[in-house]
């Protein structure tokens, strides 16, 4: 058959990107067009996303695609991180610049919450972790801080929704998107409308709810104009960056509970594809989440604060002077002494900590364990620490599925760690498949493939991503010195 070609948008927290899929009806080839920096801009004591300027460059990489394939581009789709969104009006003005999740508005709005809802009730009728970025938040601090926005505006469009409609003028929500935000009810898969009444949320400012692999519609005439994308249709994907990258996951046991997937980042995403959400009152009293993935299945995760800690000890060097590559930092990790110091990833000092390095030293200090002084000793307890949170997150998964999980797939860029997959086969005591990286973009891509008719089934998307893809399987080595500290983390 003549070659298609599909194009992925992928936004995460650090840079974005284009990314042509070359199909030839049996495997996908991947092809960077265009990429371009992502990250918060400070605003008047705000941290906000350029929402303009990544558009800008989301143009550009069209374009760019356009020159090069032609006529042969199908449709296009995008993926972004979850909760942020842009409010538009009924004019389709943008009302501001959207919030970084990690903006300072929702501290302690969690808490205050419950004044109105209790927890277990939020839980019940959202089934999604508590925490402070979710949109649920996020809303309650507008109608807190500028309620006036809530009177101007007309719809809600989470980030790539925003896109979908900057491409083609759609003003719907894609599900796995909407079931990030704590304002879906998981059991209709619709919008919890009761509770955002409780909270004086108006709820007529959410849109309709779409499946991934909706046709959304032709790009808008000016763009297409501009771009050359002429008759190119715009198709969601699995609009959250973690739900294409768990439709990404090369496993060949579609349908069952027996596999686990960290998707791993900035954010590490830690759970298993389920038929239905998880609402029990001990997934409540462990914090874990239920968010939507693709044919209806759900993922019952854990976020856990991820690479970020690593990432942030890496600024900080940096800004002191001392300059280091990641392959650097684990090396220096290797040589260090093994679980000599460990911390809580997800301990609130880590969210949005100035200083990294001072943080991980602060909760070793705190904890009377040995405080970690180098580079290397620093790194190395952000990576033991993560594998041993993920050891206790996939027995909570065990325990609320019932089913034995054999096999961790990582993907994501975090699976070029290869000191982390070990410490993370080590401390789990499973193999870890890590693989493809490129997860994330493949599962929009062979999304969009399905939608076209040429593949029918999630187990055909993934066994064209064997056959595309490269992994490698990390075994676990003795398990004594891990099982040691398993009590203590």
């Amino acid at each position: 058959m003549q070659q298609k070609v599909y194009l992925a948008i992928d936004l995460g927290a650090e840079s974005g990107r284009v990314m042509a899929g070359i199909w030839n009806g049996k495997t996908i080839r991947l092809e960077e067009v265009h990429r371009f920096p992502n990250g918060p801009v400070h605003l008047a004591g705000t941290m906000r996303w350029d929402a303009i300027r990544l558009w800008a460059e989301i143009q550009n990489g069209l374009t760019l695609a356009a020159k090069k394939f032609g006529k042969t581009i199908v449709s296009v789709g995008a993926d972004t991180w979850g909760v942020d969104f842009v409010l538009l009006s009924q004019h389709d003005e943008m009302l501001g610049q959207p919030y970084h999740y990690r903006d300072a508005r929702t501290n302690g709005l969690v808490e205050q919450s419950f004044a109105t809802v209790p927890r277990e009730k939020i839980f019940a009728q959202t089934g999604l972790q508590f925490m402070q970025l979710n949109t649920l938040f996020q809303l309650l601090a507008v109608k807190r801080n500028t309620p006036e926005l809530f009177e101007e505006a007309d719809c809600l469009l989470f980030m790539p929704d925003f896109i979908h409609w900057a491409l083609c003028g759609s003003r719907v929500a894609e599900f796995t998107i909407a079931s990030t935000s704590q304002c879906l009810n998981p059991l209709t898969r619709d919008w919890a409308t009761g509770l955002l009444r409780k909270f004086g949320l108006p709820t007529r400012i959410f849109p309709k709810i779409v499946p991934p692999g909706t046709d959304l519609g032709a790009l808008r005439a000016d763009l297409a104009g501009r771009t050359g994308l002429a008759k190119v249709k715009v198709v969601a994907p699995p609009s959250h960056d973690t739900a294409s990258a768990v439709a990404g996951v090369p496993t060949a046991n579609t349908g069952k509970a027996n596999w686990a997937y960290l998707s791993s980042g900035t954010w590490s995403l830690l759970g298993a594809e389920v038929s239905q959400a998880a609402l029990s009152p001990r997934a409540l009293e462990i914090n874990m989440t239920n968010e939507g993935g693709l044919d209806g299945t759900y993922r019952l995760l854990k976020n856990i604060m991820g690479l970020w800690l690593v990432q942030q000890c890496k600024h900080a060097f940096d800004a002191r002077g001392r300059k280091f590559e990641y392959a650097e930092l684990a090396r220096l990790a290797g040589e260090a002494a093994p679980l000599r110091s460990l911390v809580d990833p997800d301990d609130v000092r880590f969210f949005n900590t100035p200083d990294m390095p001072k943080a991980i030293q602060d909760f070793c200090r705190e904890t009377k364990q040995p405080v970690p002084r180098t580079e290397g000793q620093l790194v190395r307890c952000a990576y033991e620490s993560l594998a041993l949170k993920y050891r206790k997150v996939i027995g909570w998964i065990e325990e609320l599925t019932g089913t034995p999980i054999e096999v961790i797939h990582v993907v994501g860029g975090g699976s070029r760690s290869e000191i982390l997959n070990q410490f993370t086969a080590d401390a789990c005591q499973r193999p870890v498949v890590a693989g493809p990286v490129e997860a994330t973009t493949l599962g929009n891509l062979l999304v969009q493939v399905r939608a076209s008719g040429e593949l029918s089934s999630l187990a055909e998307m993934r066994e064209v991503i064997r056959k595309s893809s490269e992994v490698k399987t990390f075994q676990p080595g003795p398990a004594a010195a891990w099982e040691a500290v398993a009590g203590s983390a």
